[in-house]
């Protein structure tokens, strides 16, 4: 293959052996794969993918190839790609990838336009830059797509917004709203691989430490839950009185970020808005405080802010940067404030994202045959995927659930019946 850039080709076998190993974990994509390749209801369709270039991201990859699909991955973040899984892309699995973990600012948006010259009949994105730069620099392309899809909750929050300005251009089918992605992915898949991030980048130990929630969405409850686990005290800071009220509820302190600033030990950030850690935050933090984020973008912190208070930068681990300021006091920022479970880290589990890239191919085989019927607009995930995909998984586990009897059916279906 001559259309790709990775970092180096010769990485390609460690990146098979991760890559078969994440397989083992992901039985539902399998039993898709398994189909697809039978049936091929992608036939034909080019796709054009800006994810996260991890082994998980590779099977999912996989799967749409052995359904007929002519597919071209790009990152979409400078710093989760694995780049023994981009080599092994190209040379085991003959699949174009434009990825180097590292990349610059410019090196990243020239991938990102590599996988549009693919000239894509679908898309799909993971914080929605491939589409929001197709939308205005690649309009020529957008007769030709059918649909696409979108991974998180940031990239949801942009395309809706889109759709609302009526700037969307073609139909969306949102995998994050599904029930067997939010509930599982963000929750147990942030958790723990936000925790594994932190860990791995500063080697800390976490019992008896402040720890600092901003965000008390799915992700940030997943976060809470598992960090408490290792016996740090968790503090919440949220904007939305009902899953602040939730946060108490569970058991958390939760006060505004102006308070958590001066007693918090390490602070993490999954909100998907702006500057939710700010300049007047860094004056408060206590000398020696790490801050680190979750969110898709690099944006929740302020670090152009914390770069001009600083009167000297320096790295002392892999992925922490300590921030020198003026009174002595010590700021250390993992990741250079992206995504830590993916800069520091390898990502969720691939039993998590078995799930959310399960559902992943099943929007777009329901794209492929349903698109000319949809309007320009943001789709959930249609509930009988959902419910196929969560049958899927404990049938994977070996559980087995009740069926509702014919009384119960016609119960539930009547409304003469009362007390």
């Amino acid at each position: 293959m001559e259309n790709y850039d990775v970092k180096d080709i010769k990485l390609a076998e460690g990146g098979r052996r991760r890559i078969e190993w994440a397989e083992r974990e992901m039985p539902v994509l399998r039993l898709i794969m398994e189909r697809f390749a039978k049936e091929r209801p992608l036939q034909g369709m080019r796709i054009s993918a800006c994810l996260h270039v991890t082994t998980e991201t590779a099977n999912l990859m996989n799967t749409l190839h052995m359904g007929g699909a002519d597919v071209v991955l790009t990152a979409s973040n400078p710093l989760s790609t694995q780049d023994d899984v981009a080599a092994s892309l190209v040379t085991h699995f003959e699949i174009p990838v434009y990825a180097i973990k590292g990349e610059d600012h410019v090196t990243y948006y020239k991938h990102i336009n590599a996988a549009l010259a693919h000239e894509p009949h679908m898309t799909m994105d993971d914080g929605a830059d491939l589409v929001s730069v197709l939308h205005k620099e690649r309009q020529d392309l957008i007769p030709n797509i059918a649909g696409g899809t979108e991974e998180t909750t940031t990239g949801v929050i942009r395309l809706r917004a889109m759709a609302a300005d009526g700037a969307l251009r073609f139909p969306i089918v949102a995998v994050n709203d599904a029930m067997t992605k939010h509930l599982f992915d963000n929750r147990y898949g942030t958790g723990q691989s936000t925790v594994d991030g932190i860990v791995r980048a500063t080697n800390i130990l976490l019992a008896g430490k402040n720890v600092v929630v901003a965000g008390y969405g799915w992700c940030g409850r997943g976060f809470a839950q598992r960090v408490r686990g290792l016996g740090a005290s968790v503090i919440v800071t949220e904007v939305d009185p009902l899953p602040a009220l939730e946060a108490v509820m569970d058991g958390y302190r939760v006060m505004p970020m102006d308070e958590a600033a001066k007693i918090g030990d390490i602070f993490v950030t999954l909100t998907g808005d702006l500057n939710v850690i700010d300049r007047h935050h860094f004056e408060a933090m206590k000398d020696g405080a790490i801050v680190a984020n979750s969110g898709h973008f690099n944006v929740e912190i302020n670090i152009p802010a914390l770069e001009t208070m600083a009167t000297d930068k320096r790295l002392v681990r892999p992925y922490v940067d300590q921030y020198q300021l003026a009174d002595g006091r010590r700021i250390h920022l993992l990741g250079e404030g992206r995504l830590i479970n993916l800069a520091a880290a390898e990502g969720h589990p691939a039993s998590v994202m078995d799930m959310s890239f399960a559902n992943q191919a099943l929007s777009l085989e329901y794209l492929a045959r349903h698109a000319d019927q949809l309007e320009k607009k943001v789709y959930s995930v249609p509930q009988e995927i959902d419910r196929q995909i969560a049958r899927l998984k404990l049938e994977a586990m070996n559980v087995e659930i009740d069926s509702l009897t014919p009384e119960q059916v016609a119960y539930l279906n009547s409304w003469e019946e009362g007390t």
